[in-house]
């Protein structure tokens, strides 16, 4: 089966690739991440990804799209369900470019991080896979969390702190 796999970062990639079999699947990274910010955090995940994808010959299509301006405006009514609307907006992009590409389905990394919502991610995805007419491929990855964050330290992979957006940034380091 041909998967398009959206991708937030290395870390949560490598966690996700040792719940799906790639002997068994053909897979391609997918970046589209409006959210990530700042421009330099952006720049970091994205170049953590690019590694692993050469590492590991996995093929990466990369939507370079810094969407700081088109984020804040997604959310700006709804800081407190913001995640959703960021959920929405990169779970229906990947479903609609695995339509558009002729992929057999489509998921996304946001899966492995005991941090997201994933009930709410299966949701929007199981939404977007009936609007685009592409299959979601569900998997749960979260026992591998640990595990790939600590294969990614080895690969000397980016490490990011915090999930993306600078609003999770502020509650990251507000708890300190």
């Amino acid at each position: 089966m041909r998967i398009l796999l959206h991708t937030c970062c290395g870390p949560c990639s490598v966690g996700t690739l040792k719940e799906i079999d790639r002997s068994a699947h053909d897979i391609t990274f997918y970046w589209y991440n409006p959210n990530i910010h700042p421009f330099q955090e952006y720049q970091s995940r994205l170049a953590s990804l690019k590694a692993l994808a050469d590492e590991l010959h996995i093929d990466a299509i990369i939507e370079d799209d810094y969407g700081l301006r088109k984020f804040v405006r997604m959310v700006s009514d709804d800081i407190e369900g913001r995640c959703t609307k960021c959920y929405e907006e990169r779970i229906y992009q990947v479903a609609k470019k695995a339509k558009e590409l002729g992929y057999d389905a489509f998921s996304t990394t946001l899966l492995v991080s005991p941090y997201q919502q994933h009930e709410r991610i299966k949701e929007i995805a199981n939404k977007a896979a009936n609007e685009y007419g592409v299959s979601f491929y569900y998997v749960d990855p979260r026992p591998h969390f640990r595990e790939g964050n600590k294969e990614a330290r080895e690969k000397g992979l980016y490490m990011q702190k915090y999930c993306g957006c600078i609003f999770s940034e502020e509650d990251r380091y507000r708890k300190r």
